[in-house]
């Protein structure tokens, strides 16, 4: 997957930003605060529909503006089923996905001429894959960052796995509201509760099963990438944990039904899963340095993209289908050392098209030179200079 051009109007702090890439590798270079964590967030916007930073859409339009827009062109990798002929007529041609964000409207989102009905039929067809100082968040924040972290990977590649999430997540919204209004009432519905938990169980089973496969599959991966960056014996460890694993959701909810209406909210469920982070036996948030965390937290990040590479061509038979990849401001708190093998590592044919920010000319300078396709931008003010 290759992005070709950008084309931005209003959003954050850019005015007005064409651009065109490299099918490799893009760096942009400047001080804190002039708008290169916005152009990433604009590329993260035409793959999962939202900024990756603000949820609110009018809050990403620029304050003197009354839209945005942003449009992106791509090449995509062919697809070709078994009989060698091509599977999807807008794979292997330049693909345009447009986003149009109008304050007290609701956002659109085009793919080449058509607009999607529901934006989570556009999840997928872009893979992307960021990489930020916001990650830090999967470390010192709750389950919630964590179950994120699964459902944005295995969205990309399961429509299934986001449909049963989204109907799993409304019932459950359903339960809580049924709990408060019945919280102090004389007589509570079973029936009404046995209905909702029936519909609950056959959604949960589907995301259980799909995270527990992932999580199984994704770990080798992850660990091998740890120890190339980090060239030491520490042994990261990644946990699934879900109440699924030794209990039957449906007697479960049954059980709880009574201490739930006390707490007001369903305790049971996919929703309380976790996936714990650990050095050795340890949790990584209370033994990592911050450099530890931090390596950590990149080869996650990494290992996604080389998931999201793997699981494509396996279900599609895509030729060199990869992940775009965002790494905002990677370098910070780590050694020369660690940085060094992380930019050999994203150099390799492993990964596809890079999109790098940075403050450090000499660093960008230092991961230039070995690319044939790449390009520099320095930005100041929400403008685009290239170098």
């Amino acid at each position: 997957m290759i992005l070709q051009e950008l084309h931005i109007i209003g959003f954050k702090n850019i005015q007005e930003a064409s651009l065109t890439f490299a099918d490799k590798l893009n760096c942009f270079v400047g001080n804190n605060g002039q708008g290169k964590t916005n152009l990433l967030d604009a590329i993260y916007y035409l793959s999962f529909t939202k900024s990756a930073f603000n949820p609110i859409d009018s809050q990403n339009i620029r304050h003197e503006s009354d839209f945005a827009m942003i449009q992106g062109v791509y090449l995509c990798s062919s697809v070709r089923g078994k009989s060698g002929v091509r599977a999807n007529q807008d794979e292997g041609d330049a693909l345009s996905i447009t986003c149009s964000i109008k304050r007290g409207a609701k956002k659109q989102f085009r793919c080449g001429k058509k607009d999607y009905q529901r934006l989570i039929d556009h999840i997928g067809r872009i893979p992307l894959v960021m990489v930020s100082p916001e990650d830090n968040q999967l470390i010192a924040e709750g389950s919630d960052e964590r179950r994120r972290f699964l459902d944005i990977i295995i969205g990309q590649t399961d429509r299934a796995y986001l449909e049963h999430l989204n109907l799993y997540n409304a019932l459950v919204k359903q339960r809580n509201a049924l709990l408060k209004q019945y919280s102090e009432a004389p007589s509570v519905p079973d029936d009404l509760f046995e209905v909702l938990e029936m519909q609950m169980v056959p959604h949960a089973s589907y995301i259980f099963a799909r995270r527990e496969e992932f999580v199984q599959a994704f770990i080798p991966i992850f660990a091998d990438l740890y120890k190339t960056i980090a060239l030491v014996e520490e042994q990261p460890q990644l946990t699934y944990r879900s109440q699924l694993h030794d209990r039957d959701l449906l007697q479960s909810l049954a059980n709880t039904r009574r201490r739930d209406l006390i707490l007001g909210w369903t305790s049971q469920g996919i929703h309380k899963d976790e996936l714990e982070m650990q050095l050795g036996d340890y949790p990584l948030r209370r033994v990592g340095s911050q450099g530890q965390q931090k390596t950590y937290l990149i080869a996650l990040k990494l290992a996604q993209a080389l998931y999201l590479s793997s699981a494509i061509s396996n279900q599609q038979s895509v030729n060199g289908q990869k992940p775009i990849l965002l790494l905002d401001d990677i370098f910070d708190k780590l050694d020369a050392t660690r940085v060094a093998r992380i930019v050999d590592m994203v150099r390799s044919d492993r990964f596809g098209q890079i999109f790098l920010t940075d403050t450090d000319r000499q660093h960008l300078t230092d991961i230039v030179q070995p690319y044939g396709s790449s390009k520099v931008f320095y930005v100041s003010g929400g403008d685009f200079r290239a170098g």
